[in-house]
């Protein structure tokens, strides 16, 4: 059967209509979130302590390692860049300059927000799609436990709070990489070079990739949680829930920092 002239139009409007409502299902959630951990007590409701520490842990704690180890990848890969890029140009003084900039204002925060989606966004997709497909959030409503209490609210104040940390110290460490890199070929010690670099950065160069990095944490929490929450079709449908949480948490988190780069650098 041929495809008629107004077919594409309709997908694309069914398509730009279930955008519209992912958007509100997921301010939905981070209403109700921010509703049940500053509230929730008055109803009985509360955020427990115990569930946010245990998100912590799986977001910051355990994301340690590879964080380490790609920023220290990251601050190598950035002064072999520099070092060989303003070599032409005879400023090779101002790699240290443009080795803390871009990290603290860029790299930091958004190479962190990927590996965070990559982890802990898809493990909140699949957890809360395999107890939707195995009706374990409609038991949670029918005991009177609110879900998004019980599952959104933790992952988003753990979120909120260890991305910046992990963004913090993700700064600290691609900056010492290329340290190590940079110092020999700029004929100064890695001290040295560490000491430079905290005197040329300012608070503003920080709190950029702070900011970034808590929008970020947002981002990543709605889109898992929301995409969890809307699983069907069994363990198939997790496993698509889990990959369309990873994907759209990259897209996302790019496309915000390409916005925040735009009006912060003008």
């Amino acid at each position: 059967m041929s495809a008629t002239p107004g077919q594409p139009l309709a997908a694309l409007g069914r398509a730009t209509v279930q955008s519209v409502a992912g958007f509100g299902y997921a301010g939905m959630l981070l209403a109700e979130s921010l509703w049940f951990t500053f509230w929730g007590w008055r109803r009985g409701q509360p955020v427990r302590l115990s569930a946010i520490v245990a998100e912590m842990r799986r977001v910051g704690a355990d994301a340690l390692p590879i964080v380490c180890l790609l920023s220290f990848t990251i601050g190598i890969m950035l002064g072999i860049q520099f070092i060989a890029a303003l070599k032409e140009f005879g400023a090779q003084s101002q790699v240290i300059v443009a080795v803390a900039k871009s990290v603290t204002r860029e790299f930091g925060a958004l190479i962190t927000a990927i590996l965070v989606a990559g982890r802990s966004g898809s493990a909140l997709a699949a957890r809360i799609g395999s107890m939707t497909v195995s009706q374990e959030v409609d038991a949670l409503a029918v005991i009177g436990i609110e879900p998004v209490r019980y599952l959104v609210a933790p992952a988003l104040i753990a979120m909120l709070i260890m991305l910046p940390v992990l963004t913090i110290f993700a700064d600290a460490v691609a900056i010492l990489g290329a340290a190590l890199y940079s110092a020999p070929a700029l004929n100064v010690t890695p001290q040295a070079y560490v000491m430079q670099t905290l005197s040329l950065l300012s608070p503003g160069d920080l709190w950029q990739g702070i900011g970034k990095s808590a929008v970020f944490a947002v981002l990543i929490t709605l889109i898992g949680c929301s995409t969890g929450f809307s699983v069907t079709g069994g363990a198939e449908g997790v496993g698509r829930a889990t990959t369309r949480a990873v994907v759209l948490s990259i897209c996302y988190i790019i496309i915000a920092d390409m916005i925040f780069s735009y009006f912060l650098n003008r």
